[in-house]
């Protein structure tokens, strides 16, 4: 991706990772017993220099929880189950 920005003319960050993943895997099988490579690199640079992202597009890496009924464990099991078996009695 950082070649295919760079002869474009792009940022590697403009460019889609999996829009560039799927190109390389279309690519692949054509490569096989072709004698000249460099063209076929070229041709694929090109491709992915065309899947370009919004320039305001920016993915924060967070996890995403839902609100959940029941209270999170944050003891162990052990002091959890004993904590339980001490209210019924």
């Amino acid at each position: 991706m950082v070649n295919a920005a760079s002869r474009a003319g792009h940022k590697p960050w403009h460019l889609s990772f999996m829009a560039a993943v799927q190109t390389a895997n279309e690519f692949l099988p054509g490569t096989l017993g072709v004698t000249d490579i460099g063209t076929r690199v070229r041709t694929l640079f090109k491709a992915i220099a065309t899947h370009i992202i919004g320039p305001n597009r920016v993915e924060p890496r967070v996890v995403k929880r839902r609100p959940k009924g029941c209270k999170q464990m944050n003891k162990p099991r052990e002091i959890h189950r004993k904590s339980l078996s001490s209210i019924g009695n």
